[in-house]
């Protein structure tokens, strides 16, 4: 038996050799074909689910998808089988907003996460998951911080927000920061704060708060916003290039266990000359998207910035961020909270990120001035008013322009702002995640029928803009399928139902991370639906999300992910 499997090897081995990218090549040095065949192929090409019977691959293009015979003609001679015994393949999957740098310190640091992603339910717990962590010594050389991410306090037992207090408990020798689930608050120790210089006496910057112990100045140890985001990258990314390199690499293999080809790095900074040297360095095998922030717009003056990857990295546009986060209420709204956060007044409405107006107007002209794209977050209304003007006045200097300008996040966009979007050309990137993991709190925090309304993809589809969702990672794991659920269903995590009338069908929500990111990042010539000459960037999952159960969506694994027709991720 042993001499009929050697000889098939050598007998293969004669016919086929691979390049060193994985390709397959005959023995004169050309390309192969891949026939994939005997699985549920679904191209994602149109309004309406298309199976077809097989999908050729050569030299990491799609030669051929439709009948399985043709297939077999077109593939040629000495081509390879991949039966898909049955499984689902689709266009590989495209995140259109996430912090792909994040990714790494997600894939090592301590896991904070809520279930089902993670097992911290209050903070004993999540001291205990921090210091069973920091025994690793390998752990401590990462940064020389205890870190973890992903507590929310919204569901913790406790309601609250950890303190330096409770960290100390972790560690008074090294310095301590968690990173709040919505990446838009940390927590540090004692010791954190000393390192970094934060005191009783230091003022809170602009777009930021240092909350502060009762009727005292003394930091409690909670940085808001602009008080957290200086020190993310300090305390979360390995302080040696060999170490942040090792960290990133890890985060691109979490990607594809997940079906990514291409990855959105939502909001580049100082980050970006790691991501250019990684990328030089052959570090990235799938495809990875930068929107710089708009304080480092410097770097758009670069051969990055262009429609074409280099090293699978390219820059394409800026982002800027108008507000916080309503998970922790600083997303600046038109109307109070309910219930105000800690120290709030009660007409408490969150707060800009940027209050000056006239630097938010000069901030979009000069997109429009240099027909550059901008991601835009803003999820409270009267933010999503500020980039509305914003856009408005951009638009009347320079004209109406497609530059597919992004929404990201809008919770709670209103519809008469989403027409408004629509006359501006703004594709809608929003995030019915919340509506599973912090439902139940938009209830407490904005009342029930406001609560329902966020999110709201079946009104901006039924109004004809551009949507997509995402998960925005690692404010949550980078679970695409979890976010195709969650659109369909709309159920809290009590199982309230979150507005049935804002549900997408698991066909349009597999559109928004195939077909309509890809066109959101100008790609759609290229990448998100399995068609004749675009590149053969697939996905193979367990089940059928458009078969199963609505329920069942969430259970689906992916078993391959396939970029450019070589497998960069297999499942055991």
């Amino acid at each position: 038996m042993k001499h009929i499997t050697y000889l098939a090897i050598f007998l293969f081995s004669l016919t086929s050799c691979e390049d060193n990218k994985g390709n397959k090549k005959n023995d004169d040095n050309t390309p192969t074909a891949t026939v994939y065949y005997n699985g549920d192929i679904i191209d994602m090409v149109g309004d309406l689910p298309i199976y077809q019977e097989a999908l050729v691959e050569k030299n990491g293009t799609i030669l051929f998808i439709g009948n399985r015979e043709e297939a077999m003609k077109i593939a040629g001679e000495g081509h390879k089988m991949n039966d898909l015994k049955g499984k689902t393949m689709l266009p590989g999957f495209i995140d259109a907003h996430a912090h792909f740098f994040a990714f790494g310190p997600q894939a090592t640091g301590t896991n904070l996460l809520p279930p089902p992603d993670g097992g911290v339910k209050n903070i004993d717990e999540l001291v205990n998951e921090l210091k069973i962590w920091s025994e690793n010594p390998d752990n401590l050389e990462i940064t020389g911080w205890i870190f973890g991410l992903g507590f929310d306090q919204t569901q913790l037992a406790e309601k609250r927000f950890p303190t330096k207090e409770d960290l100390d408990k972790v560690s008074t020798e090294y310095p301590v920061l968690i990173m709040h689930i919505s990446a838009h608050f940390v927590v540090m120790n004692s010791k954190g704060l000393e390192l970094v210089g934060i005191t009783k006496e230091t003022p809170n910057p602009d777009g930021g708060i240092i909350r502060r112990m009762p009727n005292s100045n003394e930091p409690n140890g909670v940085l808001e916003e602009l008080a957290a985001l200086p020190y993310i990258a300090q305390a979360l990314a390995a302080s040696d290039p060999e170490r942040l390199a090792k960290q990133t690499k890890m985060g691109v293999e979490m990607a594809k266990s997940y079906g990514y080809t291409t990855l959105q790095d939502g909001k580049t900074m100082e980050t970006f000359n790691a991501l250019t040297s990684f990328a030089e360095q052959g570090l990235f095998d799938i495809d990875i998207v930068s929107y710089l922030d708009y304080t480092v717009a410097k770097y758009m003056d670069t051969e990055w910035n262009s429609k074409e990857y280099k090293d699978h990295y390219r820059v394409a546009g800026l982002k800027v961020t108008l507000d916080g986060a309503p998970q922790v209420q600083t997303a600046w709204k038109t109307e109070p909270y309910l219930v105000p956060p800690s120290g709030g007044k009660a007409d408490y409405k969150g707060y800009p990120a940027i209050a000056d107006e006239q630097e938010v107007a000069d901030l979009y002209k000069m997109v429009y001035k240099n027909n550059w794209q901008i991601n835009s977050h803003a999820n409270g209304d009267a933010a999503i008013d500020q980039l509305i003007r914003g856009l408005k006045a951009a638009e009347k200097e320079y004209g109406k322009k497609d530059l597919r300008n992004v929404l990201l996040h809008g919770q709670y966009v209103r519809p008469d702002q989403l027409d408004a979007l629509k006359e501006l050309n703004v594709i809608v990137s929003l995030f019915p995640m919340h509506t599973y993991y912090w439902g139940d709190w938009h209830v407490e925090i904005v009342g029930e029928e406001a609560a329902k309304k966020i999110s709201p993809t079946r009104t901006a589809l039924d109004k004809g803009l551009m949507l997509t969702i995402h998960t925005d990672a690692p404010v949550a794991l980078p679970n695409l399928m979890r976010v195709v659920w969650i659109a369909a269903s709309r159920t809290s995590r009590s199982g309230m139902v979150m507005g049935a009338n804002e549900r997408l069908t698991p066909y349009e929500a597999l559109k928004c991370i195939t077909d309509w990111s890809a066109y959101s990042h100008f790609e759609d010539d290229k990448k998100g639906t399995l068609e004749v000459g675009k590149l053969a960037d697939l996905v193979v999952l367990s089940d059928n999300p458009l078969k199963v159960e609505i329920d069942a969506i969430k259970d689906i694994v992916v078993l391959q992910t396939i970029k450019e027709g070589t497998i960069v991720f297999e499942r055991e």
